[in-house]
């Protein structure tokens, strides 16, 4: 855990200091502690001992995810959901099924797994994560709608693929009973607890018993999402729902609350997404990447290059997305912590094409990593093209400063 500790350290302090060269270039900080946790791992220096089955790894991943989707959800409350619903219902409802079944193609026909195997992997890699795609998510300058979607994408997709993820694992296992009920009920505490627990929060908060000082708000959203954790742990309600819907119902309804915490939590999401990515990195052994051999790492390459964007191409004809728009849609589906850490889900199942199926979904992700956070910064330029950005997007910041001059000389 010492070294484990002082690597984390050593990176996190050499990414803060290269965090403006990584805002202007290609280089990814998720990259580098991706490539830092390999150099670090027993296949390489050995400075980092870790293992899959290692309890650190699971919860790391866990916990990363938890509170990236916390912190998705509250960049839309319901009424920005409602209102802007039609491009992710078509990312979600047309877009996620069609990726699962040109996945699942892949899998079965390059790799050579069995149909349900096929179906539990392209389940695992459906999931999309826009933390690998800050650049484009997070510049003013890309339509908003578009980083809407992929937000709302993202934050959504994740639970609507845990069932598929647990009914074809059981399938897998040779399960009769597929235990839909007990589902059904992790998924419906997962949605109350998520609900429940901000509002009752936020409603104590705005009676005359109770006041917050401006130095502890950020620390309000905080609490609610510790304790939306550990009512999941005790319930076994789906965390990842629960972290989604608490999110969106702070901004619903906590809308001061929200920004008091966005910047603080937004680090606190990077942290744990950065120290899950150093383990990660440090699970991939050469003698590792070598076993996937090259039917899979062709696989997990058309996994990235051919089922989403075939799927999204698909799925958004006759839309309305620029042709710029839509090719960034179509690229920028990586593949993050959910996959990970469905992986491992499927690595501690025991079920005989588990080792295969996790070293296949590994290759993706690294391949997803190294090649969506290097290239976010080069799509997001493309939009600073003032033609590209749509007449509903607003003047551009050269815009809105040539007609400020403008009304001055008029002025004068």
């Amino acid at each position: 855990m010492t070294a484990l500790l002082t690597a984390f350290a050593a990176l996190l302090l050499l990414a803060v200091l290269l965090s403006s060269l990584a805002n202007r270039t290609i280089l990814s900080t998720a990259a580098l502690f991706l490539i830092g946790g390999f150099l670090l791992g027993d296949g390489m220096t050995g400075v980092v001992s870790i293992r899959p089955g290692d309890p650190l790894v699971y919860g790391l991943a866990e916990l990363a995810l938890f509170a990236v989707l916390f912190t998705d959800g509250m960049h839309a409350g319901w009424k920005d959901l409602r209102s802007a619903w039609r491009l992710p219902g078509r990312a979600l409802g047309w877009g996620l099924p069609l990726t699962l079944a040109i996945t699942a193609l892949l899998a079965h026909y390059v790799v050579g797994l069995g149909w349900i195997e096929a179906l539990l992997i392209a389940a695992v890699l459906t999931p999309t994560d826009p933390v690998f795609a800050a650049a484009l998510v997070g510049n003013d300058r890309v339509p908003p709608r578009l980083r809407h979607l992929l937000n709302v994408e993202s934050g959504v997709n994740d639970g609507l693929i845990l069932p598929f993820v647990v009914l074809f694992l059981a399938i897998a296992q040779g399960s009769h009973d597929l235990h839909l009920g007990e589902l059904g009920t992790e998924l419906g505490l997962g949605l109350l607890i998520g609900v429940a627990v901000p509002w009752a929060a936020i409603m104590l908060e705005r009676t005359r018993l109770f006041a917050i000082s401006p130095k502890y708000e950020p620390l309000n959203a905080v609490a609610i999402g510790l304790l939306v954790l550990a009512l999941g742990k005790a319930t076994h309600g789906n965390l990842f729902l629960a972290a989604f819907a608490a999110g969106i119902t702070v901004a619903t309804i906590g809308d001061r609350h929200r920004k008091a915490f966005e910047e603080f939590g937004g680090l606190v999401a990077e942290l744990l997404k950065l120290a899950a990515l150093l383990v990660f990195g440090a699970l991939l052994t050469p003698a590792f990447l070598g076993e996937v051999g090259a039917a899979g790492w062709v696989f997990a390459v058309l996994a990235l290059i051919v089922a989403r964007p075939v799927a999204i191409w698909i799925s958004f004809l006759r839309s309305g997305l620029t042709a710029r728009e839509q090719g960034a849609v179509m690229w920028f589906g990586p593949k993050g912590f959910a996959s990970v850490v469905y992986g491992l889900l499927v690595l501690e199942s025991g079920i005989g094409a588990a080792d295969q199926i996790f070293h296949l979904v590994a290759a993706t992700i690294v391949l997803s990593i190294l090649a969506h956070s290097s290239t976010d910064i080069v799509v997001a330029r493309g939009f600073d093209d003032e033609r590209e950005v749509p007449a509903w997007h607003g003047p551009t910041p050269d815009q809105a400063r040539g007609r400020q001059a403008g009304a001055s000389q008029s002025e004068a």
